[in-house]
């Protein structure tokens, strides 16, 4: 059962990290073109080349920062598997690469968010590895 809430709480803090690194502080210090609306996947496909570079480069350190501590805190409760750090590792790199392959991006943009993507889970996995009681 600890395993499993610690998917999910590592799931849902990887989640509102991204929120947090790409929305709160990426949108707000580089904002959007009057009457973006990034929730609409058709405006963000038709107008990729009007988003700021900032707020590109905080994607990528969003789905970086997401990674990391959701591995870290689903390791910090289960406390006796990795698998659950996994899981939510699996999971965000998954959505980084989705979103890779559905938005038309620049080749940097899409080369960074890749590889800082599989940098986070290493980074992850070493944080979540100190969490783990070895008996």
């Amino acid at each position: 059962m600890k395993n499993i809430l610690a998917t999910i709480i590592g799931f849902v803090v990887a989640s509102l990290t991204v929120y947090v690194f790409e929305s709160l502080l990426g949108h707000n210090l580089f904002p959007l073109p009057e009457g973006a609306n990034p929730m609409d996947m058709e405006w963000i496909k038709n107008n990729m080349d009007q988003i700021p570079t900032g707020a590109k480069i905080f994607v990528v350190i969003a789905h970086f920062m997401g990674i990391v501590l959701g591995m870290f805190v689903a390791g910090l409760i289960s406390k006796t598997s990795m698998i659950p750090a996994y899981i939510v590792g699996g999971l965000m790199i998954a959505a980084t690469f989705f979103n890779i392959f559905m938005l038309p991006k620049e080749l940097w943009f899409t080369l960074s968010d890749g590889a800082f993507a599989f940098i986070g889970f290493l980074v992850g996995t070493s944080l979540a590895k100190k969490q783990i009681k070895n008996e």
